[in-house]
């Protein structure tokens, strides 16, 4: 296995990890983003009022994307066992 070979699964991994988080992320940033404006609209100071939105939010972004998610993961994974003998032997 060649330090080529580590770099190329690395960046495919963090590759992965980007893709499958940002659904996630972009969802939570974008209420984050909609209750600061009302908390600015309404002066309400509070800092607790976007933990509840951004957790319901993310649970349904994990249900609707979930299976998309599960699968990204298990395709690099059997790409990678596949390649398995190649970087041992």
């Amino acid at each position: 296995m060649s330090i080529g070979d580590v770099i190329d699964i690395t960046a495919q991994a963090v590759w992965l990890i980007l893709k499958c988080s940002a659904p996630m992320l972009l969802s939570s940033m974008v209420v984050g983003l909609v209750i600061s404006i009302f908390q600015t609209v309404t002066s309400i100071q509070e800092q607790t009022l976007t933990f509840v939105p951004k957790l319901i939010v993310i649970l349904v972004v994990v249900l609707i994307c979930g299976d998309w998610i599960m699968n990204n993961i298990i395709t690099f994974m059997e790409d990678l066992f596949s390649r398995f003998n190649d970087y041992v032997g």
